[in-house]
């Protein structure tokens, strides 16, 4: 289960802020966010080697998307297609609304379900897919919304029921200025209560073979302004650094 935050500011600045931490099989290989597709110019993402897809992919058109599993949907499955493939659908994508559209027009079952997340300076959207029919796509208000295996800030996750306020009573970043610290804190969160278990944490140690693998930071700004700082271990345990982003403002 991984998760994703997204604040949207219109009128702000910096309109649209994006934390995540990525949780997976500690032996499945990826690499870095970079270009690695050379069929989609400007394309940049981390890549799972094993199934050459993504997690999290940011566009040319400055279109973030992410995927995520529902609740036990862990891992590939027979005869399904690789869930990797959405995001990089989603983020060439001219802007988040088409992207919502593309993901939406899809056959839902040859996929295992999933959720994403696709946003743009302007708008963004929740993606539910349910492995039939179509998926379902729903726009994502003004303010803080929390994805996790569950539905946008869903009480009955326990890691949005934990971590949702805290993030709502924390100052938002300011990527003007280079200062996430406040995001990076909770990010590194490793607790939880003992009589609900890890599935509470947003930053999961290694548990049978499976834990908070990699982290992420990300902010679209007004005229084509993005950043994206990545962390490559488990938040906490390893430093932020900026992706370079080709055509950037």
């Amino acid at each position: 289960m991984c998760t994703v935050i997204l604040l949207r500011r219109p009128g702000h600045d910096w309109p649209v802020l994006v934390a995540a931490n990525r949780d997976e099989r500690l032996d499945r290989a990826w690499d870095p966010p970079a270009p690695w597709w050379p069929e989609a110019p400007g394309l940049v993402g981390g890549r799972d080697r094993s199934a050459g897809g993504t997690w999290m992919a940011l566009g040319p058109s400055g279109v973030i998307a992410a995927v995520l599993n529902r609740p036990g949907s862990l891992g590939p499955a027979q005869g399904k297609r690789s869930r990797g493939e959405l995001p990089l659908m989603a983020a060439g994508a001219p802007s988040a609304a088409e992207a919502a559209r593309r993901i939406a027009a899809l056959p839902a079952e040859e996929w295992r379900p999933f959720n994403m997340v696709v946003a743009d300076a302007a708008e963004a959207h929740f993606i539910r897919g349910l492995g039939a029919g179509r998926p379902e796509a729903m726009a994502l208000g003004e303010g803080l919304s929390m994805v996790t295996a569950h539905d946008p800030n869903d009480p009955t996750s326990p890691r949005t029921r934990r971590h949702l306020p805290r993030f709502r009573a924390e100052p938002p970043p300011d990527p003007g200025a280079g200062d996430w610290s406040a995001w990076q804190r909770l990010l590194a969160d490793g607790g939880f209560d003992p009589a609900i278990g890890p599935a509470e944490t947003l930053n999961v140690p290694p548990t049978n073979g499976f834990g908070t693998v990699s982290s992420s930071l990300l902010a679209l700004g007004t005229a084509g302004a993005r950043r994206w700082l990545f962390c490559a271990e488990p938040p906490g345990s390893a430093p932020f650094r900026p992706v370079a982003l080709p055509g950037a403002a």
